[in-house]
């Protein structure tokens, strides 16, 4: 009994173990795909690791598109590497000899030249002679002599102006070197420093971009030397032998050192020999607007002193093909000069019938003008012209300058002094390009006035003192001081404003800034002013920020404001000038003026 029960028990332990190893079995069955597929994963992450790793570590061997990076679209470009900088700038290759746009080379090597569109050429202007220099051609002229480089100097391509880098070098001081390959680059420089050296320590690559797996720009071997543009943590700018500018990394370079750059022969710069009086310029204006007014000079002069020029306004241009009105009177000129007066006639534009453009762009009316100005000087014993052009269009200028280079010739050959008058510097008068009328005439002036004008929207002072000092120190920058006069207004405006009605006020838009009063004004003597202020039973007051004395009143129901030229005012502005050591004074106009002004001008004139 006791053996059945054991066996019995003995059948089912057997049975429940054969059931735990099913079940087991089981639990085996299902964990195995899912122990597989972790196990897939983890491989397939362990790869990717050590790939990226890999990967990180290992350097790109893929070399640049190099017409790409020199972003040339055309055989005969030529890309240029300026002052150790890839520019965007594309020179032009043609006939073996390299080419650079007009407007390029005016923006940043040399802007004497001047493109004569009419007779397709190009000119350059010395102190004595005009060079022309034919587009297409081989030789330029002086003088009707031709010269011959055995190469085309400047050519037309497609509308564009290009000029011979080696003709250039007549000119203008700068360095460049051609490096032959696919594509064609050079290196063009004209600001020479002291570079910083070193040299690869190992057969290397320079690089795009600071990074390894940016492309390959050039092979370097080791020895090499390279210039340091820009030294980073890891990466260095440099720029190779064969002008390539890209990246290396800085374990790779060695043997740090300076070295000055080699500058190119300098050229002479063209000098304008300039007609430079050996005293301050006093100059006053005298309009006279028909051939009466010119008997009256003695007279208007009578109570002036230190005047040392007068300046008729004589000419004014009356036609496009550069015939000029005259009001010029010998019997004026010898009276002038038996004061002790040299004698500037002054010419103007100020006829509305004429386009000053069809004029200045085109040589034969320019050299009409000129003959015709150097004609009458001679005929009439003058001393100088002044040259008041206010009218000249943005495309005008280039033209307008190319006259005054034309003009200083042959006022240099006669012994005239040549001025020319100029408005405060402005952006919209920046064609005017004083820097270049600062190398060819004799004396530039600065018309300090018309701060506010007849035209304003505002009132405000004709001249206030910070105006003036803008205008010297501006013109200053380009033109040398000795070489500057600035001219003070010898009158100033009322200004009257007259209140608008509500109704005309209820028209306005209330969101915009509109002034509640219609604005006129009245230009005015000095002392006329001064009488206008003391008849209204007001006192004037000194103001510091335009250093003016300063009224307003009102009268009929209206208001008047004015900004005095006085004593006060001359004496402010006398000291600024004196401070700059300019070349002298201009006063427009004559018989405006106090004449208690002139003591005091003459004190701060050197």
């Amino acid at each position: 009994m006791n053996d059945q029960i054991l066996q019995k028990k003995m059948l089912e332990n057997k049975k429940k173990l054969n059931k735990k190893r099913k079940r087991r079995r089981r639990i085996i069955q299902r964990l195995v795909p899912i122990l597989v597929a972790f196990l897939l994963i983890a491989v397939v992450i362990g790869v990717c690791v050590i790939t990226g790793v890999f990967d990180e570590f290992t350097y790109s061997t893929e070399s640049a598109d190099l017409n790409d990076y020199f972003s040339v679209v055309s055989e005969d470009d030529v890309a240029i590497i300026m002052n150790d900088e890839l520019t965007d700038l594309k020179a032009k290759q043609y006939d073996n000899i390299i080419y650079l746009d007009y407007e390029t080379i005016k923006e940043y090597m040399f802007d004497r030249f001047y493109y004569d569109e009419n007779d397709n050429e190009l000119l350059y202007t010395t102190a004595t002679d005009i060079i022309h220099i034919p587009i297409g051609g081989t030789s330029y002229y002086i003088a009707d002599t031709p010269y011959d480089e055995g190469y085309v100097l400047v050519r037309n391509e497609n509308d564009t102006l290009y000029i011979a880098l080696d003709y250039m070098k007549k000119y203008a001081t700068f360095s460049y070197e051609l490096y032959e390959g696919t594509p064609y680059h050079m290196d063009l420089s004209f600001d020479w420093t002291t570079n910083k050296l070193a040299d690869i320590s190992k057969d290397n690559h320079i690089r795009v971009l600071g990074g390894t797996k940016s492309p390959i720009l050039e092979d370097v071997k080791k020895g090499d030397t390279v210039i340091i543009l820009n030294q980073m943590d890891e990466w260095c700018e440099v720029r190779t032998a064969n002008g390539y500018i890209g990246y290396i990394e800085n374990k790779r370079l060695g043997n740090y050192r300076e070295q000055p750059e080699e500058a190119a022969e300098a050229v002479a710069e063209e000098v304008y020999p300039n007609i430079t009086k050996d005293y301050p310029i006093n100059l006053v204006w005298h309009q006279v607007t028909n051939e009466t007014a010119n008997e009256g000079m003695q007279d208007m002069m009578a109570n002036t002193s230190g005047v040392t020029t007068i300046s008729p306004t004589w000419f004014s241009l009356n036609d496009n093909e550069g015939n000029f009105d005259s009001l010029a009177s010998k019997t004026y000129v010898d009276q002038a000069h038996a004061m002790g007066l040299e004698v500037w006639p002054l010419i103007d534009d100020f006829t509305n019938t004429v386009d000053t453009y069809e004029i200045f762009s085109n040589s034969t009316k320019r050299a009409y003008l000129i003959e015709k100005l150097i004609t009458i000087a001679l005929e009439y014993d003058l001393d100088g012209l002044n040259i008041d052009f206010e009218l000249i269009s943005n495309d005008t200028g280039p033209h307008y300058v190319q006259f005054l280079r034309e003009l200083s010739i042959q006022c240099r050959k006669n012994n005239l002094v040549l001025s020319v008058d100029n408005y405060v510097p402005r952006e919209y008068s920046a064609h005017y390009n004083r820097a270049e009328q600062g190398r060819v005439v004799d004396y530039v002036i600065i018309m300090g006035y018309d701060e506010h004008n007849g035209s304003s929207t505002e009132s405000g002072s004709v001249a206030s003192l910070s105006f003036v000092k803008e205008g010297i120190e501006q013109t200053l920058q380009v033109v040398p001081s000795n070489k500057i006069i600035n001219a003070l207004p010898y009158y100033t405006r009322i200004w009257i404003e007259t209140p608008k009605s509500e109704d005309e006020i209820a028209l306005e838009d209330p969101d915009s800034n509109f002034i509640p009063y219609e604005l006129s004004s009245e230009a005015i003597s000095m002392q006329g002013a001064i009488d206008a202020v003391s008849k209204a039973g007001v006192a004037s007051a000194w103001n510091e920020e335009t250093a003016q004395n300063y009224a307003e009143y009102e009268r009929d129901g209206l208001n008047y404001k004015v900004w005095l030229e006085d004593d006060d005012s001359i004496t402010a502005k006398m000291q600024a000038i004196q401070s700059y050591d300019l070349a002298g004074i201009a006063g427009w106009k004559l018989g405006l003026q106090k004449d208690s002004i002139w003591p005091i001008i003459s004190s701060y004139l050197n």
